[in-house]
């Protein structure tokens, strides 16, 4: 039996004798990295805090203890340590245990996380409650470095800092989030000497000191300029100016040192910094040497860190994004890129080499972000902003005020439209188009294929007022790619098929799928035509109306939240016009949080696969 199997709750790792703790640590390692390497997951992140999470459950003691995590990547072994050791196995699957932390999953995870740089506001919250209720016990919040390139983390420790509670903000430095951190703050952190090093310099400097018999006076001043000479190696200066007693930094492999430091802190009952440095993909040395492609990974063997191919050989929409930009950035020297710490993700790593002068990462910081490429494109430039749909919800002020009140030429790329997969609720991209197509000034499209994709781009790049396009997440069809690309005419859809029983108004990733729904019902004599939509905004009014002035039924299809996309669009310019009798079957997301589980059986799950939608169109024909 490995010494994990005899840890079912916190409470067993205090049991433990310290000498114990590193094949503890070993353990978590293994479990993880064979887990993931089955599933997939967020691998690097999780094994360069095994011996933190170690040491924090050994110290502290949860529920009534609060350990909040940031964005949760590296919450792994925080599971295995809680009660989730048997179930481990399912993590990331559908009906399996969450890949982040999750308040209904255990009572040892203090709150639901996802999205980066939110731990320290939460924690805050719990602090204040904690103490309004007169209760005991420590709140903690665990946030990585590249976290701190966000605001809301700043906001936090801001107002934290004022209050000064008895609260602990552990800070994970590995000097990564997903991609390489950037921005002068990263800098500023990275600025660190090893605490040996500052030991070493403070005896040497008493020691000489002594040894002129200089009086405590003079002892006491050149302490104070050792403390400052300390400032010009690590950030402390920065945290205790935001009012936070600042410990550090601290080898985050080191249990002894982390249980003794924990052990002090907890003494404590003010607001306190501790400065963890970590090594992330610690203990697998693929992850090591390659923590990016490691951070989130796919399926991988273990022997030798490659990841595992997925089926079929079509490019992604990522990659044709990519690609499709580099291309048309080569013609036209105002097009610039942004990302938010994600180049690889959103496909612009390829940009970055090329234009290395024209894109830009802006850190954890999509607020930032949509309003840097305002300013871009109040200058005359053409930014296209490269995001995940989920992540964008971040930055929904500065869309509405930023960019679409000034009606300037900014294009949102929104990558992960629908849902994403193994990420689950924080990561779907299951609301863009709801709360995107209300805006003034904004053109929205999904494309159909990844031929379309470039197609969308270039129409949205050239379009001289705000633009948006959605795809998905994972391959396209393997279709041809045109070499010229060539703009869409706005607002225009495209009929693919024809049908005399009723039309079915199809948007993005559905549109292929409506086609076979239609092939399934054409054998029980339903004949239907099939549109692709293109445009949520705006909408091919003329054909719309058309269609349901000729059949008196329509079907829309989308992969997003029924209340307030695509389908409801459709419902308000039927009713503009008068046409409320048209029966309209409106097939999307329902009005629920979409769990965790592989594309296609969620697509299945949702009847948005073509024997759902058949059954769907099949079952209100009857009714109508």
């Amino acid at each position: 039996m490995s010494i994990l199997e005899t840890i079912n709750a916190p409470e067993d790792l205090k049991r433990l004798p310290l000498f114990r703790l590193h094949e503890l640590a070993e353990d978590l390692r293994r479990t993880i990295i064979q887990t993931c390497a089955a599933n997939g997951g967020h691998l690097a992140p999780s094994l360069g805090v095994v011996e933190l999470t170690i040491a924090l459950h050994r110290v502290f003691t949860t529920p009534s203890d609060r350990i909040v995590w940031d964005v949760g990547h590296q919450a792994y072994a925080h599971k295995l340590l809680t009660g989730r050791r048997e179930n481990f196995g399912s993590l990331r699957t559908l009906n399996g245990i969450s890949g982040f932390p999750k308040r209904h999953e255990s009572p040892h995870d203090a709150f639901d996380v996802g999205h980066s740089s939110t731990s320290i506001s939460a924690a805050t919250g719990f602090a204040v409650a904690r103490d309004l209720d007169r209760r005991s016990g420590k709140v903690l919040a665990v946030i990585g470095d590249g976290s701190m390139t966000s605001g809301i983390a700043y906001e936090g420790i801001n107002h934290a800092g004022h209050l000064n509670r008895d609260m602990i903000i552990i800070l994970n430095d590995n000097e990564m989030s997903i991609a390489e951190n950037v921005g002068a703050l990263s800098n500023f952190l990275n600025r660190t000497a090893s605490s040996e090093f500052i030991h070493r310099f403070k005896k040497n400097t008493e020691s000489f000191l002594k040894r002129l018999d200089v009086g405590k006076g003079v002892l006491h001043m050149a302490r104070k300029m050792e403390e400052s000479f300390k400032g010009l190696f690590t950030p402390g200066m920065l945290f205790e100016a935001f009012g936070f007693e600042y410990i550090g930094p601290i080898d985050g492999h080191d249990l002894p040192a982390l249980i003794e430091t924990f052990e002090k802190v907890k003494k404590f009952n003010n607001s306190v910094l501790i400065h963890v440095l970590t090594k992330k993909g610690m203990g697998y040395k693929p992850a090591e040497d390659n923590p990016a492609i490691f951070h989130g990974v796919g399926p991988f063997d273990i022997e030798s860190g490659k990841v595992l191919k997925g089926k079929g050989g079509a490019a992604s929409y990522t990659s044709v994004f990519g690609a499709a930009l580099c291309k048309l950035a080569s013609e036209d020297e105002r097009i610039t890129a942004i990302t938010a710490a994600m180049p690889d993700g959103t496909g612009l790593s390829g940009f970055s080499k090329e234009f290395p002068e024209r894109f830009f990462d802006v850190g954890i910081a999509e607020q930032h972000g949509v309003t840097f490429a305002a300013g871009l494109a109040s200058s005359g430039y053409r930014p296209v902003f490269a995001v995940y749909s989920s992540f964008l919800q971040r930055a929904y002020d500065q869309v509405c005020h930023d960019v679409c009140l000034q009606n300037l030429p900014v294009t949102f790329a929104i990558d992960r439209g629908g849902v994403v997969g193994n990420d689950g609720p924080t990561h779907h991209g299951a609301y863009d188009l709801s709360y995107l197509r209300h805006l003034p000034n904004l053109t929205l499209m999904a494309p159909k294929d990844e031929n379309e994709l470039q197609h969308m781009l270039a129409t949205a790049i050239n379009l001289g007022t705000p633009a948006a396009l959605r795809y998905p997440r994972g391959n396209g069809y393997g279709v041809a790619l045109d070499q010229a690309l060539t703009q869409i005419p706005i607002g225009r859809a495209e009929v693919l098929r024809e049908g005399g029983t009723a039309a079915v108004l199809a948007l993005g990733t559905m549109v292929r799928t409506a086609l076979d729904a239609a092939a399934v019902l054409e054998g029980e004599d339903v004949s239907l035509m099939v549109v692709n939509a293109r445009f949520v905004k705006p909408l091919d009014e003329a054909l719309i109306i058309a269609l349901a002035e000729k059949y008196g039924i329509l079907v829309t299809v989308e992969e997003n939240s029924i209340q307030g996309g695509f389908g409801t669009a459709v419902l308000e310019l039927l009713e503009q016009h008068g046409l409320v009798g048209t029966r309209v079957l409106r097939l999307g997301y329902p009005d629920s949080y979409i769990p965790q589980g592989e594309q296609a059986e969620l697509r299945s799950m949702l009847g948005l696969d073509a024997a759902g939608i058949a059954s769907s169109i099949r079952a209100f024909l009857a009714r109508t």
